[in-house]
Order: C-alpha cells, then structure tokens, then sequence
C-alpha cells in the first residue's frame, strides 16, 4: 500500500470513529453532574453566611468560660451534654442521646522539687512544674522520692538496661520539635513525642523503675506542663507518670550531667468506676435520601487543667452551626445531615466506638463523616481518607472555598480523625479541616487552652469550611467513591 493511501484509509476510519462517537453521544445519557447549578449557588450564599455568623464563637464562649473543662465522667462533662442537646432541640432539630460508658479518672494534687543536686544550698529545694498523666496512678501520699536518670529515646533506655534505671525516676527527656511546627507541621512533631507520654511508664517498669517524669508533647516555652493519657500494658507492674514542662526537663537533663540528682513528686489522681455519660446526636432529615448520612462532628468532653476550647470547643461549636445556618437560608439538604458532639475522646475513645457500634451494620447508609479537632486556625483546605477520586468530588467546593484562602486538598490514607477513625477504616469517606500547625501544640492539653486562644475570625473561616463542606456533599448527585 502506498503511503498516500495509508494516509487516505486511516483518515476515513478516523472520520468513521468520530462519526460514531458522535451518534452515541447523542443517545447516550449525559454523564451526571457532581453539583447542580442551584447547589453551588447555595454553597456561595452558606459560605458568605458563615463569614458573617458569630453562632460558632458564641457557642464557644459558653461552652469554655460558662461550663468549664470537661473531662468525661465529670459534672460539666455532664452539662455540656445537656446544654448542646437543649441547643439543638431549640433550633429544631432531632435529638437523642447515645449512652457510652466512659472511665473516670480525677486528678487530685499534683508537686514535684528538685531535693538533692549538684552545689544545692543546704534547706533548699527547687520547684518543678508538673501535672499528672491521664490514667496515671497515684504516688504514696508522702510523693515519691528517688534519684533520676534522664533518656531521650526508648533505645538509649534499654541501653542502659535493669543495673542503672532500678530504683529511679526515669526522666524521658526527647524534645518537641518546634522547627517542624514553626514549618506548619505540629501534628507531626506531636506524633513523635507522644509516643513518650502514651508509653514511657510501660517501657521503664520492666527495669524496675519507681517512676517516670515525660518532658511535655508541647512546643509552648511558658513553662506549662501538658497532659494526656498514658497507658499501661497488661502484665506490667503501673507506676506513677507525670507530664514535666520543657524547662524543667532542661534543667534535670543539665544537673544530672552534673552528678546524682534527686527529685520527690506527687500525685494523688483516683480511677472511679466508669459512668454513664452520652454521645449527642441531631439530625437535619434530608429531603430526598434521608437514610443517608453525612456526619459533622467533634468531641465535647476535654482535658482538665484549661478549659478545652480549641480542643474541642471549637470543633463542636462550628458542628453545631452547620445545621443552624442551613435553616436559616431556607436550604433544604438531600441528604440527612447528622452533628455529633462525642464523648471521650481524650482518655478512652468511648463515643466513637459507641457511634461506630450503633451503624455498623448499616455502614452504606453512612455517606460520609466531617471531623474538627485540631483547632481553630485559619483553615487552608480539605484533608479527606479514602479513594483518591474523592479530590475531583471536592474540586467544585474547593473552588468556592477558595474566597477566603481554603483551597487545598490533601489525601491523608491513615485516616484524619480520632473519633471517625472506625467509620474510615470501614471505608466511610472521611474528610477534615486542613490547618497551619504553627500555634496548637503551643496551648493544646495545657492550661493555656482557652477561649482568649479563640480567632473569631478564624473561627468563622473554620465555620463557612464545615458548612460548604457538609451541605456540598449532602447534595451531591453522586454516590461517593468507596
């Protein structure tokens, strides 16, 4: 053949192809839209409605400064279930309250000085800033006095094995990384020092150690201690935790270089019984797919020592508000949209099992879950869990969210919320605010976690994300990918 008639042929069978790409084209059903035109122009008119609403920063304020902190098990842990219950009955919406038995831990008194170091004037001690770990048992009531040894990593504690650590105070002194959160990744720098508090008195009592001091999973440098659970592992022997504020930590490190440095604590925290305490659940019924559900949510209970407002005041608060700035604009979702406002999220992780327990066996039925628990920063974007194709579902809301600096999309696989993480590993697609993590390490399981740590402005971004992200999806014309 020659290669003007090759050319000829193949020109004729691409016209042929074109020709009956066309006719199917015109038979075919149209591929369905993600948003109609009526929703995205909805999503613009929440958006701009949540830019402009307080309900969340109000919502907040009472929650921090007229309820206080809210450890599970507590009598304000209690009262926040029935205040944001009441708040949502009053706004019209569906509510129940899902029983979970949650644990009862109560602090007590916490001390701790520096008895014997290095050229000490006689009489003398020094003041250290420390505060129980949740979980931890208590010291005798007289503290616990004995010479430290200081680690920086679990290796370097088996390294110095059972001859040099029975008997002791270990002190697990690994640093925080305040460069890595000064570069917007404090959640990283936080896993790596987390793994101290949640397992450094499980890892020194098998060396026989009498105690264990753990430098704060923080990046603040106020000489605040932060709190958190730590856990014990079955079959070894529990001795006393505590939190140490970073100075502090500093200051053992550099005496016990010195020579043989002494320290007594004390705690004093009591396990109760677990307690009846409740999820709470409300629901705005979706108008054509009412069994399908797009849950929002945070936790409402929070550690004791401040009054839990960037975590996870803030996370319930913009929850609570999606709803509300829906019936106020008169929308009217698809599909049902659901706020939980769990409880024991800090210390056990009751009411994310107990929601997961509820709808496991109706799993399809949960569209999708939206978490907001790692502050109240300006949000940059949308983190989701689940199949990479989520992102081309989230472009049309990006770009709406795009109006005030929330447009960037991040696949995080391992899941993205504590209290949706069974919900996520059972394939729900599981979404979240994606924040700049320069400033909540600084305040987060501390004293300083208050409402004055509260942007209102922030806040309202954070809100207009919940809000366009839960009703965006709650009227999609398409099933998620799963």
């Amino acid at each position: 053949m020659s290669r003007e008639l090759l050319i000829s042929s193949l020109f004729l069978i691409f016209i042929a192809l074109a020709a009956g790409q066309l006719a199917f084209a015109q038979t075919a059903s149209p591929t369905p839209e993600l948003y109609s035109k009526q929703t995205l122009s909805d999503l613009s008119r929440l958006q701009k409605a949540a830019l402009d609403s307080d309900y969340a920063y109000r919502q907040t304020r009472y929650m921090t400064n007229n309820i206080g902190p809210r450890l599970s098990g507590s009598a304000q842990a209690q009262r926040a279930v029935e205040y944001v219950a009441d708040e949502m009955r009053k706004a019209g919406f569906q509510v129940r309250l899902q029983k979970v038995m949650v644990p009862v831990w109560v602090r007590g008194s916490e001390t701790a000085e520096v008895v014997q170091l290095p050229g000490m004037a006689a009489g003398t001690t020094q003041k250290l800033v420390i505060t129980a770990l949740g979980g931890s048992i208590a010291t005798p009531s007289d503290g616990l006095s004995a010479e430290i040894v200081v680690v920086d990593s679990f290796d370097q504690l088996r390294e110095l094995g059972r001859a040099k650590i029975e008997g002791k105070i270990v002190v697990f002194n690994h640093k925080f990384d305040r460069e890595l959160q000064s570069g917007g990744f404090g959640l990283a720098a936080y896993g790596r020092a987390v793994q101290f508090r949640a397992g450094g008195a499980s890892a020194a009592a098998p060396f026989g150690a009498v105690g264990v001091l753990v430098r704060s999973a923080g990046g603040s440098y106020e000489r605040l201690a932060h709190t958190g659970g730590t856990n014990y592992a079955e079959g070894i022997n529990k001795i006393p935790a505590a939190a140490l504020a970073p100075e502090d930590a500093d200051l053992l490190a550099h005496l016990a270089s010195e020579g043989p440095t002494r320290v007594r604590f004390t705690v004093t925290p009591k396990t109760l019984p677990d307690a009846p305490s409740y999820n709470v659940i409300a629901d705005l019924k979706g108008s054509e797919r009412p069994n399908e559900i797009v849950l929002v949510g945070g936790h409402l209970d929070s550690w004791d020592l401040g009054t839990g407002a960037l975590d996870n005041a803030t996370g319930v608060a913009v929850s609570m508000q999606v709803p509300v700035l829906i019936n106020q604009l008169g929308l009217r979702p698809k599909r049902t949209i659901r706020v939980v406002a769990f409880m024991n999220e800090e210390n056990g992780g009751a009411g994310g099992r107990g929601y997961f327990d509820e709808v496991r066996n109706s799993l399809d039925q949960q569209f999708a879950a939206i978490e907001s628990d790692l502050g109240a920063s300006h949000p940059l974007g949308i983190s989701y869990s689940g199949r990479p194709e989520l992102a081309q579902f989230l472009a049309p809301i990006s770009k709406i969210l795009a109006a005030h600096g929330t447009a960037h999309l991040q696949q995080q696989p391992g899941g993205i919320g504590a209290d949706t993480s069974l919900l996520t590993r059972a394939g729900v697609p599981s979404f979240a605010p994606f924040f700049n993590q320069q400033t909540y390490f600084k305040y987060h399981h501390s004293a300083a976690d208050t409402f004055d740590k509260v942007n209102p402005k922030e806040l309202a971004e954070l809100g207009s994300l919940m809000a366009v992200l839960a009703y965006g999806l709650a009227n999609l014309e398409q099933p998620l990918p799963r």
